[in-house]
This record gives structure tokens, C-alpha cells and sequence, in this order.
């Protein structure tokens, strides 16, 4: 399968993304500029965490113009799987690809640590391989990752079943503790109505290899990966005249 990774001038995840679609997964990889009109033939778009255009006005507010982001939402429109991830999911709510935003951290302090996600749904493209209630430890670096919304956009996610993790203890249990930046209702992750597109705060790219600390984020894209191969499998549709 081929992976995309966009970068954007200030991204810093984008190599770390790379390292893990590449020489972890091994599968075909390729940086996309931010300047390219085109993602060109793609299975998976990455978008990574970093600070792109040095996160002025607000955090993705000046990359959604980006040049690359109109033929991304075509991309994403079509079907085509894209995830975000920190920068990368400011990115796409800036965009429209998912509702709601990111505000200031509760506390309003950059937080750089090893946290608990627990697995909500498991009838994602991004989330096949984990086991629902299944309590991950991957590290989150960000200062704008507060999960916010309005309130029918947020019962509207609940009921569709577009959240995809939540931050938790140790236990899985949802506690004020657990919940490291305020999210509203411990968001970690969201993806669309659809199911193709997934952004999340903490970095699964930086849980993908023993040496790390944890593997718990190499599932994610092997199930990508299991998504894109059982596609490829279908037999093509032959139109009738």
C-alpha cells in the first residue's frame, strides 16, 4: 500500500510518521510538500503533529489554506483514508474534515507526556486490530489539545459512534485525572461521519516500537493497512450499459 505524509513548513512529526509507515510497517511511503496541488496516487494521507506556519492566528488555522488541503478534502471525500495527528488533527477541524477544535490545554501549560487512551469503537478503518475498551499508553505533546465543542455537535458524535478514543486511567475508568487537557467527555480521537478520517491528540507514531516504551500505537496502522488490502481484494465493479 502507499502512505502519504503532507508536511507543512514547521511540521516535526512528519520523519517520525514516515520512519514507522516505511521501515516499521514497510510499506511504500512519500513525503507530500504543502505547496503541491496534487497527493498524487495515495491509500493513506498523514497529517503529523509539529507547529505548521509556526501555529500563528491559531493552531492549523493558516495550513487548511494550504495548497495540498483542497485536493486532501477531494481525497478525503472520495472515500480515501486520512489521519491527523496533534497539528494534524488542529489541521483538519480547521478544515471542515471534522467538527468541533482544539483550545489551550485546562491549565493552560504544554504537556508532554505518556498518557491512557481507552479504544470506543473498533469498526474503524484506524482501529480494527485493537479490542474495544482496550486501554492504550501513548504520549501526547501539545498545547492547544482541549477537545471542544457545541453541545448538538457533541450528542451528534456520541450517537454516531465517531468517538475513537478517550483519554482514562490506568484502569480505563474516565476520571478528571485521566483526562490531561480538559477534553470535553475525555475526546482523545474523532473521526467523520463516514469513518475515513480520523484525527486524535496524542502521537501513536511515538508508541509504534518496543524501544519507545510501548507498541500500543502499531496497531492503528497495521489497521490501516488490513483496510487498504481488504480493498484492493474487491473484485471491480463492471458497469452496465
Amino acid at each position: 500500500m502507499r502512505f502519504g505524509v503532507i508536511t507543512f513548513p514547521g511540521s516535526n512529526c512528519d520523519h517520525d510518521s514516515y520512519h514507522v509507515c516505511a521501515h516499521v510497517l514497510g510499506e511504500s511511503c512519500r513525503f507530500i510538500w504543502h505547496a503541491e496541488a496534487a497527493v498524487g496516487d495515495i491509500d493513506c494521507l498523514f497529517l503529523p503533529g509539529g507547529f505548521s506556519y509556526g501555529d500563528y492566528l491559531r493552531c492549523g488555522a493558516i495550513a487548511r489554506f494550504a495548497p495540498v488541503m483542497a485536493d486532501v478534502r477531494r481525497f478525503a471525500d472520495r472515500g480515501g483514508l486520512v489521519i491527523g495527528v496533534c497539528n494534524g488533527f488542529q489541521i483538519l477541524c480547521e478544515s471542515g474534515l471534522l467538527p468541533g477544535t482544539l483550545i489551550r490545554n485546562q491549565g493552560i501549560r504544554f504537556l508532554g507526556r505518556w498518557v491512557r487512551l481507552r479504544v470506543e469503537s473498533t469498526s474503524t478503518p484506524f482501529t480494527s486490530r485493537y479490542m474495544r475498551n482496550q486501554v492504550l499508553r501513548i504520549p501526547i505533546a501539545h498545547g492547544e489539545g482541549n477537545y471542544f465543542t457545541d453541545p448538538q455537535t457533541l450528542a451528534s458524535l456520541e450517537r454516531n459512534n465517531q468517538v475513537a478514543f478517550r483519554y482514562c486511567d490506568e484502569g480505563g475508568a474516565l476520571t478528571e485525572a485521566g483526562n490531561p487537557n480538559g477534553a470535553l467527555n475525555c475526546i482523545a480521537g474523532i473521526t467523520n461521519v463516514d469513518g475515513n478520517v480520523l484525527g486524535m491528540m496524542p502521537h501513536p507514531e511515538r508508541a509504534a516500537e518496543s524501544i519507545l516504551g510501548s507498541t500500543d500505537g502499531l496497531p492503528l496502522f497495521e489497521s490501516i493497512r488490513d483496510t487498504v488490502l481488504a480493498r484492493q481484494s474487491r473484485p471491480a465493479k463492471i458497469g452496465v450499459s
